[in-house]
């Protein structure tokens, strides 16, 4: 069992202010698996002041310097990455071929990306008689979910630090273990102290604290639109930048002329990444109504073959949710699916038989879904996909349209060039063209209710900066 009894303040590891902790539970068998402290109000202050006494000196380093840094921090994950795969595997219940290549893998090429984004960039320019200068934003507050918990903190932390911010971090209490290896690996290579700060805890404690504290310039929060909502509304007090990456319900759009069997089979495979635990995965399937009998036929035949089981059994396709609130809430909206009259053609809200114990869920397949039903319009978190016919190409971009997010999508066509015209004019952040890989380099953001602001690459880099002009 990982116990972790000290918070990463000011590059030391020191007591809480408290006595709480909060147990890490192992999503495939229900058993407490580590621990961590649960930090207050006044560890937060303890570590903001510690960053922004940081600040000062780190945002004069060299971009040079800087990168130094964040390759060898690069270096020290990589050298854990086993070590990182298997917490994250068992704390979330990603399979751990998949975590390892996800969980482990992204987070370790974002801090060398960051690196080269660091030296790369050009913070002057000229234009007229100003020269127009990009300087960190200061003390940056990341508050990070438990999806892909490492990875969500390298989108911030790595690119925070390559702008010459210090950071204040505050991981999800649901999956914390893999924030903490990241600590060590930062205490290893000695990078000044108060650069990086880490205090565990959870949303209304930590969350708060860190977002309406007046010496805290920015807050980067990936999470719950709800939550979101909330870290607007506490930091608009002192007027600090905010960045959210939120929820969605994106919407995966197989046009008339589409290879049905590629495009469905590829849509269950997204939906299903991380047990449905991706905030941008394609929930809804929206497929021409003539087509939509084979489209379901085809889904049902993909879902069945998510075999589910442990995040470490190597047959498992589908590993378990991260928790029993989870759990129970994407039962409630399977639930709900069935009462509003969707056609479920696979799976149910029952516990699959064969494994009593872990927080699974039936890959879930739902057809003859209209858009204003419960399922098409919340974002569930879960194994559950909606499949909705439509009439037209004009009435499938209404529906995609039709939702109060707008982060992720998809569009399939024989064309390229015709899904390219349909995805620019759905009002999303990203769109993948025929199943076109995630970037990591990317810009990755939403519309609408799915947040503001981008991570990833010069614009996620570019978030973490100010703009002065000098006139000459």
């Amino acid at each position: 069992m990982k116990t972790y009894d000290k918070l990463y303040i000011g590059g030391e590891w020191t007591s809480p202010s408290g006595k709480g902790s909060f147990d890490v539970i192992d999503a495939s068998t229900e058993e407490v698996m580590g621990r961590v402290p649960a930090g207050d109000a006044a560890d937060v202050d303890r570590a903001v002041r510690a960053a922004r006494a940081a600040f000062d000196a780190w945002s004069r380093t060299t971009p040079a310097e800087r990168a130094g840094y964040l390759q060898k921090i690069q270096a020290g994950l990589a050298a854990r990455t086993a070590e990182i795969a298997e917490t994250i595997a068992a704390e979330v219940g990603m399979p751990i071929a998949l975590s390892t290549m996800i969980q482990a893998g992204l987070p370790t090429l974002t801090f060398g990306s960051a690196a080269q984004l660091a030296t790369s960039y050009r913070f002057e320019e000229q234009t007229g008689n100003s020269v127009v200068l990009r300087e960190p934003v200061g003390v940056v507050g990341c508050i990070t979910p438990w999806n892909y918990p490492l990875h969500q903190i390298a989108a911030k932390v790595a690119l925070a630090m390559a702008a010459g911010c210090t950071v204040v971090l505050k991981p999800s209490e649901v999956a914390p273990l893999s924030a903490f290896i990241l600590a060590e690996v930062i205490d290893a290579v000695r990078l000044p102290r108060g650069v990086f700060n880490l205090v565990s805890g959870d949303g209304q404690t930590v969350g708060e604290a860190i977002s309406g504290h007046a010496d805290v310039d920015m807050v980067s929060f990936t999470g719950s639109t709800k939550a979101g909502k909330r870290v607007s509304e506490v930091a608009s007090k002192t007027v600090k930048r905010v960045a959210l990456e939120l929820g969605g319900k994106s919407a995966n759009v197989i046009l008339d002329d589409a290879d049905l069997s590629r495009a469905v089979t590829a849509g269950v495979q997204d939906c299903y990444l991380n047990s449905g635990q991706t905030c941008s995965a394609l929930t809804r399937m929206l497929v021409p109504r003539a087509k939509h009998d084979e489209a379901a036929r085809i889904a049902k035949q993909v879902a069945e073959a998510f075999t589910p089981g442990g995040a470490f059994d190597a047959t498992t396709k589908l590993g378990p949710l991260v928790s029993k609130t989870q759990q129970e809430r994407v039962r409630g909206f399977i639930k709900k699916g069935i009462e509003e009259g969707a056609t479920l053609v696979t799976g149910g809200a029952e516990q699959p038989a064969n494994l009593p114990k872990g927080y699974f869920v039936k890959p879930t397949v739902f057809a003859n879904v209209r858009n204003d039903m419960t399922i098409a319009r919340q974002e569930i978190f879960g194994p559950v996909l909606c499949i909705i016919p439509y009439d037209d190409e004009e009435d499938a971009i209404r529906i995609a349209n039709d939702s109060s997010y707008g982060l992720g999508g998809g569009v399939w066509s024989a064309d390229v060039e015709h899904a390219k015209r349909v995805a620019r004019r759905i009002r999303t952040g990203q769109i993948m063209i025929n199943g076109g890989a995630f970037n990591p380099t990317a810009p990755f953001g939403g519309y609408k209710q799915s947040g503001r602001g981008r991570e990833y690459g010069k614009w996620g880099f570019e978030e973490f900066l100010e703009i002065k002009s000098l006139q000459l």
